[in-house]
């Protein structure tokens, strides 16, 4: 396969890792794909994209097309034109009047929710109550009631669930999580995370994907929507804070734009300080990863990773260490290897993206009342 991503793509790359490692295959690789309604090949599971609104819609259909264990045959969405669009992206896609097809159709395997994140309560119960295995890009909700509403019924159900959070994958942070557990870096003095972009300043967000800059419709700006990536290690790494507090820019001047950057700080009960920074209004992103501690640090610098500690031999901190584990795949593909059979899927529970909503919703409070909120 080769790598045929176009501008939208590569730049949500340079996010803070490399999310979507399957290209879409080109002429002489490519297979061919059945007539429009077809029924796929005997053994290829049926996967249904209800809501085809978000900016990664294009990319995760190529992923799903790479593979040979299952294809997109039902698509759904309130705007039919956008329906129209990855149907005949997905080439053998059937587009669905009423999404009730989907959640009554026994064959169809599992559904892959890309909606505008307000709609995703509505789907997600519906999902959770047809007993549908689904993938939801995130953030999962608009905020923490809207997020727990969705997890209680992903608990109930107990259908298989999965969200967008890549970054956990990556060999840096897999890394850094091992040594995290072990204590190599001592007492931890300083963490900062910073996941960002250009994305408003070279109009990513520009007609179909303008909702995503819109907060009433995506819940939260562009330190919530990408900043979610860097929260989700921190609350991996070290568990729920104490408190939050953050303040936010944006392109406009406006509160209420959603082209936005900010910085965040969370406080854990062991007096840990963590600061994420996050948005869309970002020309480079240097220095996305830095850890420091009282016996070592670690730090991500472009496309380099340096590691000191004391404790662990040959980590002197001068020459880049490229000792990582494998890395994961993505989050989509995760999913999928889970709905296809595969066990110990290394997969985000609905809880855990609850979670994250219900914090990015805080620091959002904390930056228009500016005070800290507790947790």
């Amino acid at each position: 396969m080769k790598a045929n991503w176009n501008r939208r793509e590569m730049m949500l790359t340079a996010a803070g890792g490399t999310w979507l490692r399957r290209f879409e295959p080109d002429q002489e690789t490519a297979v061919a794909k059945p007539e429009k309604g077809a029924e796929p090949a005997a053994g290829v599971l049926k996967i249904a994209l209800v809501g085809a609104a978000h900016i990664h819609t294009p990319a995760f259909l190529k992923l799903i097309a790479a593979r040979t264990d299952m294809a997109v045959t039902h698509v759904w969405d309130f705007d039919r034109g956008r329906a129209e669009a990855a149907a005949a992206q997905a080439g053998s896609a059937r587009i669905c009047a009423d999404r009730r097809e989907i959640w009554s159709d026994p064959a169809i395997a599992a559904a892959v929710l890309l909606s505008e994140t307000v709609r995703h309560r509505e789907l997600v119960l519906e999902a959770a109550a047809a007993g549908k295995p689904v993938f939801v890009e995130k953030p999962l909700g608009t905020g923490r009631e809207d997020a727990a509403a969705m997890a209680a019924a992903v608990a109930r159900s107990g259908v298989l669930f999965q969200t967008g959070y890549f970054m956990r994958g990556e060999p840096v942070s897999l890394f850094l999580r091992e040594q995290l557990k072990k204590g190599v870096f001592g007492k931890i003095t300083r963490v900062r995370i910073c996941v960002s972009n250009a994305g408003s300043l070279e109009g990513m967000f520009a007609r179909e994907y303008g909702w995503m800059t819109d907060r009433k419709q995506a819940g939260f700006g562009g330190f919530g929507d990408i900043g979610m990536h860097g929260l989700d290690l921190l609350l991996w790494w070290f568990g729920k804070p104490a408190r939050v507090t953050g303040r936010f820019q944006t392109l406009s001047g406006s509160p209420e734009d959603g082209n936005q950057n900010g910085e965040a700080i969370l406080e854990f009960k062991n007096g840990l300080l963590a600061v994420l920074a996050a948005g869309w209004l970002d020309r480079d992103n240097p220095m996305p990863i830095y850890i420091g501690g009282t016996t070592g640090c670690a730090y991500k610098q472009k496309d380099r990773f340096y590691f000191q500690s004391d404790a662990v031999e040959g980590a002197d901190g001068r020459r880049a260490w490229n000792k990582f584990p494998a890395a994961w795949s993505h989050p989509l593909d995760l999913f999928l290897d889970a709905v296809a059979g595969r066990k110990e899927v290394p997969l985000v529970s609905a809880g855990e993206a609850a979670e994250g909503c219900a914090v990015m919703e805080a620091i959002g409070r904390a930056a228009e009342e500016h005070c800290w909120v507790d947790i």
